[in-house]
């Protein structure tokens, strides 16, 4: 009886020191992709955040993985959760799981800000890893990781260069320069290669539409236009006539941009209007069905149509603009495929929201230019005193 009263004793007393038995980290992690504005959710993300970084179990990229379709403020919040847990396994164990990260970095189908963030860590660990990775990431979707490749050869191409072997410099700059996607380094490397006697044709290398039907000014007065379809957008009609903004007849005009980087400035093929809508309208001959994507930069509000079906839009005015700012995927069939863009310019009388303009490519998934088969050729662009003639007559 004594025995079996003390077993009891100690049962009940053993079972107060059990540790409280922990969410499961996927439901930790639900927490916190669950926050939003204004503190929503908060205090339950801090309790989700502490008891992950207590969990010795918890797989570091478990974390980066929930990056994906996680908003913005709750990838903040991963963020901080991954750090904190890496810097504490990395001053209980001395390393981190190294193989677990490359692998992770190198799964070109995940989140690139948790791509990167698993690299910033995984170089911390092992001396090796930015030298055997970097390299092979001139085509990557990461555009950090795509810079920092372009960056390793340029660096190497300026050393030849400067050594006098220019000739063994020129395939590295033709190297760097298919994968250089950013201005700076676009400029360095055709600044190089022009030096070595190799002209770049800058919009045939990443696929810019140069050639294009325009036709407006619609009416875009208080910004009340870009869920009005006007015309085009139901018909392409290139010797259609249609009623404009100010009761304007508005009619279908060629025009083809001589810009490096294709952009079709509407304040110089048309005029400097304010509260309108203008469409651009190209074909693009594909030799097969296959998708591609439409890449896009402009200051102005626009919606884009390829084959009739609506592909993408943004209802957003002046918040800059640069290459590759939009992005999406569509598909070409095989023969004539029509895309139109609707560019839609407010009223705004600021010095800096005078832009209306935009520069479209279409290209791969990595980036590469991808041509029309029946693409027209390119028109010269203006010499320096042809430009300053026409600046003093203007």
């Amino acid at each position: 009886m004594k025995a079996t009263l003390a077993a009891l004793c100690l049962l009940i007393v053993s079972a107060a020191f059990v540790p409280p038995v922990s969410a499961d980290s996927s439901e930790l992690i639900a927490e916190i992709k669950a926050v939003g504005p204004e503190g929503k959710g908060n205090r339950q993300a801090q309790q989700a955040v502490k008891q992950l970084l207590e969990d010795e179990t918890v797989k570091l990229t478990s974390i980066l993985s929930a990056f994906e379709d996680a908003n913005p403020l709750a990838v903040n919040w991963l963020r901080g959760t991954f750090e904190g847990l890496a810097d504490r396994r990395l001053k209980e164990n001395g390393t981190l799981p190294k193989q677990e990260l490359e692998e992770f970095v190198l799964d070109t189908r995940r989140n690139p800000q948790a791509r990167r963030l698993a690299y910033e860590w995984l170089i911390k660990v092992d001396d090796t890893a930015a030298n055997r990775l970097i390299p092979g990431m001139l085509n990557d979707r990461s555009v950090e990781f795509r810079r920092d490749a372009v960056a390793r050869l340029l660096e190497q191409a300026t050393s030849l260069f400067e050594a006098e072997q220019r000739e063994e410099s020129k395939p590295l700059y033709e190297k760097a320069l298919s994968g250089a996607r950013d201005d700076d380094q676009i400029k360095a490397i055709v600044e190089k290669l022009k030096e070595l006697g190799q002209e770049v044709d800058l919009p045939q290398h990443f696929g810019f539409v140069l050639a294009w039907k325009l036709i407006g000014p619609f009416d875009n007065s208080d910004e009340s236009a870009f869920d009005i379809a006007y015309p085009p957008e139901s018909e392409i009609k290139p010797d259609g006539k249609y009623q404009g903004k100010d009761s304007q007849e508005l009619t279908w005009v060629s025009y083809a941009t001589p810009d490096d980087y294709g952009i079709v400035d509407l304040t110089k093929a048309q005029a400097a209007h304010k509260g309108a809508v203008t469409y651009a309208f190209a074909e693009f001959t594909s030799d097969e069905d296959r998708d591609v994507e439409i890449r896009l930069g402009t200051p102005n509000a626009w919606k884009v149509w390829v084959n009739g079906k609506l592909a993408f839009g943004q209802e957003e005015y002046h918040r800059g603009t640069k290459l590759d700012q939009y992005q999406f995927p569509v598909k070409l069939q095989k023969g004539k495929n029509q895309i139109l863009i609707k560019v839609c310019q407010n009223e705004q009388k600021e010095s800096w929201a005078q832009k209306w303009q935009f520069q479209l490519r279409v290209c791969d998934a990595v980036g590469t230019g991808v041509l029309s088969t029946t693409r027209p050729p390119r028109v010269a662009q203006p010499k320096p005193d042809e430009s300053a003639e026409k600046g003093d007559n203007s």
